[in-house]
């Protein structure tokens, strides 16, 4: 008698579209880091990044919540920034677009972690896209 074999469906991967990282834009760094310091009780660390004091805001939460960034406001009106983790920059960037929406910075590496967009919605607010990708160069 013949042995009946099922086949098994393959479960992809994928990452969930999830707040990952923020960004905090101040005009005077010490002032606001003693203002979430005292508030949340966050702690900051230096972050080697592509633009100088940057500073890594570590939030005290468990391992699934997101940490994020402080650095020197570039322009008046830069708002805090959420990033949202998607599987590929570049797809979700275009979906982005497809969607009305507008893409702002292209695709950047952050070397040795992933890759970043900066986006606009529909409404004109501001998100960011970011990929996890250890050969990001």
């Amino acid at each position: 008698m013949a042995k009946k074999t099922t086949k098994r469906k393959t479960q992809i991967s994928q990452i969930r579209a999830s707040i990952c990282w923020f960004e905090v834009p101040a005009d005077d760094l010490s002032r606001a880091k003693k203002f979430y310091q005292s508030m949340f009780g966050w702690k900051f660390a230096t972050l080697p990044a592509a633009i100088n004091d940057y500073w890594h805001i570590d939030t005290g939460g468990p391992d699934a919540s997101p940490d994020g960034g402080m650095m020197p406001r570039m322009h008046p009106q830069q708002p805090i920034t959420n990033y949202i983790s998607v599987p590929s920059v570049s797809k979700a960037a275009a979906k982005v677009e497809k969607l009305g929406g507008t893409v702002c910075k292209p695709k950047t590496a952050v070397p040795g972690m992933g890759y970043f967009t900066i986006c606009l919605d529909t409404e004109g607010n501001t998100f960011a896209l970011w990929e996890m990708n250890e050969r990001a160069k």
